[in-house]
């Protein structure tokens, strides 16, 4: 059979056996022609813009694009595949072409998760879905239960983070086709791994972007995002584009969830709001699993996570948290520079009250902007918050970028590893930190032209004022050479410290599945309380009714009075005295009823 399992409103959607119907939303021209196989056919203009037609006697894998009234061929901007780059012919695809080896999958609960983010093409050598299958036992074994996929829409060139996809329901091709990525979320359910995929739906990329001429109303014309035009979602035809996107993804690919980019700069004056519409419509129309739904936004705000009196999540599921990375950089490093400033005053302090609270910024006034910043989020869960101290934007935004061990020493590093893993909130591991990788993820494009000096020079100028820009020179982010010294080097993993830092990570996180995990169901808010929290020492208890769960730690070269608080220990590193040993850590866990 070669019906979809999800019909969109735009795309080709197979309607029957070697039948396909196409559809774009092109309000901008006058006539639009399919050139399917060579072949030429004039589509019918519909109402409000709308262009379609079918067309017989198709096989998948086919090629198509659309020719606009001046001659101009453009790709499907709904293609679920393209045949090489993102200017050339969109490919038809079926959806019974992949032959599921665990469908009947049923995911994994959310307090399960330890998230770990990696980029296809720097996380093998190869930077292809199938080489990324091979290290599934790997993760597997080091106690991965989700991986976080950075987004894959297609984008200019080659090389680059994904962030600026302009084909948003095509797989990159660079990496390999739609059935290979199908393979790969599919092995990791095999290995017990659920998968999301990082969704940018905020913005389109510089290059391949044919949308304004097709539609320029798809483009809000006043408003722009920090990264190009802002897109319009009260305009029918792009509400319907972005709606659909999300559930495609979910529905094609069998993932387990999204993490939603910078949803800050989703300005929707519709009601309902686009956001909470994509997720009820997501938990209205996949029941059969649990699906994870994550946002990066950055108003600290909670209204996209509420949950009900049952603890059941009727829209998102948690948010990136931010503040937490950045007082722990500030504390680990004392770097202040640009948005660290804001928590260059008491980095230990915001670092604990994030730990205990969720947020550092609770409706304080931000000193970078100088206005006022987040809400109260004590309340909330601690499974509501994905925490890290290292990902793809903090150690990438940096001139160099540099990780964490390189930058504040793996003793230092060691010790806020083990309080990520063994926190109650959500941790997140960026590819390579399990082992201790010192190879930097830089940024990096594939653009041409003036293009690709526009980027070079705009990324130099914005380093200025960053943490890590010295006086070496802003690696060119569109030479190659910068992409491939992005790549983990995984022979670290059989170094002495490679090897150490690896154990380490996996006993944290058997301790995570055996004793922290049990304690957060169900999810409750008001659990955290700061216990100490000054100079490098930081100490937070979080009280469940299965249990307290007691962290502290100290980042200084001098021994301290190790706070009072409830339980045995659970973990020591280096080891357990009767005291806070310099750049140390102790966990406690005192059962409850």
């Amino acid at each position: 059979m070669y019906f979809s399992a999800f019909t969109t409103s735009w795309g080709a959607n197979f309607i029957a056996a070697g039948t396909v119907h196409f559809r774009v939303w092109a309000p901008g021209q006058a006539k639009l022609t399919l050139r399917l196989s060579g072949q030429d056919k004039e589509m019918t203009a519909a109402e409000n813009g709308w262009f379609e037609t079918e067309a017989t006697g198709v096989s998948a894998g086919e090629a198509y694009q659309f020719v606009l009234a001046d001659g101009m061929t453009v790709p499907d901007p709904a293609s679920r595949s393209q045949q090489a780059d993102v200017n050339g012919p969109s490919l038809v695809m079926s959806s019974e072409s992949y032959q599921w080896q665990n469908p009947d999958w049923a995911g994994r609960p959310w307090e399960e998760s330890v998230i770990y983010e990696l980029h296809i093409g720097t996380f093998t050598p190869q930077g292809t879905f199938r080489a990324a299958m091979e290290k599934l036992p790997y993760l597997a074994e080091t106690g991965i239960t989700m991986i976080e996929v950075l987004p894959l829409a297609q984008f200019g060139g080659h090389r680059g983070w994904g962030y600026d996809g302009v084909l948003l329901y095509a797989p990159h091709s660079a990496y390999g086709t739609p059935d290979h990525f199908k393979a790969f979320v599919d092995a990791a359910h095999g290995h017990g791994i659920s998968v999301v995929l990082d969704i940018v739906l905020n913005h389109f990329g510089p290059e391949g972007n044919y949308l304004p001429l097709l539609a320029p109303q798809f483009f809000d014309p006043v408003r722009q995002t920090a990264w190009g035009a802002g897109i319009a979602y009260d305009q029918d035809g792009a509400r319907q584009y972005i709606l659909e996107a999300p559930l495609y993804w979910l529905k094609e690919y069998h993932l387990d969830g999204l993490r939603f980019d910078a949803v800050d700069q989703m300005e929707d004056a519709s009601e309902p709001h686009i956001l909470p519409q994509i997720a009820r419509r997501i938990r209205a129309e996949i029941t059969d699993r649990p699906l994870h739904l994550t946002t990066e936004d950055s108003r600290n705000v909670t209204l996209l996570h509420p949950r009900t009196p049952e603890g059941e999540v009727p829209l998102f599921t948690a948010e990136w948290n931010d503040d937490l990375h950045n007082a722990i950089h500030v504390l680990s490093t004392g770097e202040t520079h640009a948005y660290y400033q804001d928590f260059a005053a008491d980095p230990t302090g915001m670092a604990a009250r994030a730990f205990a609270e969720g947020f550092a910024y609770q409706g304080e006034i931000s000193p970078q902007s100088g206005k006022p910043r987040g809400e109260k989020s004590h309340g909330q869960p601690p499974v509501a918050f994905v925490d890290f101290i290292q990902n793809h934007d903090q150690i990438g935004n940096r001139a160099q970028g540099d990780r964490l061990i390189t930058l504040a020493g793996v003793r230092k590093t060691r010790v806020l590893l083990a309080a990520l893993l063994l926190s109650p909130h959500i941790p997140l591991l960026f590819m390579g930190e399990e082992y201790g990788e010192t190879h930097p993820f830089l940024f990096f494009t594939d653009f041409e032209g003036e293009l690709a000096k526009a980027v070079r020079e705009g990324r130099a100028r914005e380093f200025e004022g960053h943490s890590g820009y010295g006086n070496e020179s802003v690696p060119d982010p569109n030479a190659a050479k910068t992409f491939e010294r992005s790549k983990l080097d995984w022979q670290k993993t059989a170094s002495p410290e490679g090897a150490d830092n690896l154990a380490l990570t996996r006993t944290l996180l058997t301790l995570r599945r055996e004793y922290v995990v049990p304690l957060l169901t169900p999810p409750q808010g008001n659990v955290g309380k700061i216990v100490q929290a000054c100079g490098d020492v930081l100490a937070v208890t979080w009280t469940f009714p299965k249990g307290t769960l007691s962290l502290a730690f100290n980042l200084g070269e001098t021994a301290q009075p190790l706070p009072e608080q409830p339980g045995d220990t659970l973990f020591a590193w280096p080891e357990a005295t009767g005291k806070l040993e310099p750049v140390s850590i102790i966990v406690r866990l005192s059962r409850g009823e």
